[in-house]
């Protein structure tokens, strides 16, 4: 996998660093494949017995795969809040909303973030999932230290249903992708320390028991909260949900600085063909790619 990507990128995409897909171990993969593919229209990419690649057009944004002691994982675990699937604009989530709302899918909510439109549901196994729109960075509002203005507010899915195109929906765009990635964790700080201090991202924006993070100015590739978690220790291998994510590098200098602060630090780095892999505090795989790595 590249961090360079043939589709038109994103501003998320297009920052020094963003999120490439995430990985879920899942009990039943069948179901959870067909969920994917029939709610959030993304293909089957490449299959084997025990997992599957999920993408839009030729990216994979999400693997899942299974394993025979999975076990659910706790509430108050840490691993995944959700992922989040950026749509390319406001008129193809209001054509997925559609889609979604004629499939009878349940929402957990729905927000207005200033920076963005986000809607939420939950997949068979409890994996959270945002789908959501990003306005442009012209229209966000930027303080004076770099961090963004985020706020949650009520988003009208009535007016933005009504404004869906017509037609049959035809799946996720080939310009979609993983915008972000949203943490439960076991402590604010210790993350703010691992994803400022160690992974070099910057703090856009701060909520109770939540810290967003992100690189070149966007509202957040990577977020972390202790709303259901807090002081949850590292996860063990047999749970299922959030095995791991890829950060993908778009320049080998950003890539290489991160590096030298993880051997500085004596953290563990296992480099494989994919990349470069470690974990966070809570035992969550995290792989950094591109780079040219």
């Amino acid at each position: 996998m590249t961090a360079v990507s043939e589709h038109t990128e994103s501003f998320a995409l297009s920052r020094p660093v963003h999120v490439g897909r995430a990985h879920l171990v899942v009990r039943d993969l069948e179901t959870m494949a067909g969920f994917y593919e029939q709610a959030l229209g993304l293909k089957r990419i490449e299959q084997s017995a025990s997992g599957v690649e999920l993408g839009a057009g030729d990216r994979v944004l999400l693997t899942l795969t299974t394993r025979g002691d999975a076990a659910p994982s706790p509430r108050n675990a840490a691993g995944l809040f959700h992922n989040a699937f950026l749509m390319p604009d406001r008129a193809e989530l209001a054509h997925w909303l559609a889609h979604a709302a004629h499939l009878g899918l349940q929402f957990d909510g729905a927000s207005d973030h200033l920076v963005s439109e986000a809607i939420y549901l939950s997949d068979p196994e409890g994996n959270g999932i945002e789908v959501y729109r990003d306005r442009s960075p012209t229209e966000w509002t930027y303080h004076a230290d770099g961090t963004v203005e985020m706020a949650t507010n009520r988003l009208d899915l009535q007016a933005l249903y009504d404004s869906a195109a017509k037609t049959p929906w035809g799946g996720m765009s080939p310009e979609a992708a993983l915008g972000h990635i949203h943490l439960q964790v076991g402590s604010v700080p210790e993350a703010d320390r691992f994803y400022e201090g160690v992974l070099g991202l910057k703090k856009m924006a701060s909520y109770p028991g939540a810290s967003f993070f992100a690189a070149g100015d966007y509202h957040h590739h990577v977020a972390a909260n202790v709303w259901n978690s807090r002081n949850a220790p590292a996860r063990t291998t047999a749970m299922a949900g959030l095995q791991d994510y890829t950060l993908a590098f778009n320049d080998k200098q950003t890539l290489d600085k991160v590096l030298a602060t993880l051997e500085g630090l004596e953290i563990r780095v296992d480099r494989s063909a994919e990349g470069h892999r470690l974990t966070d505090p809570w035992g969550i795989g995290i792989t950094l790619v591109g780079g040219n790595a």
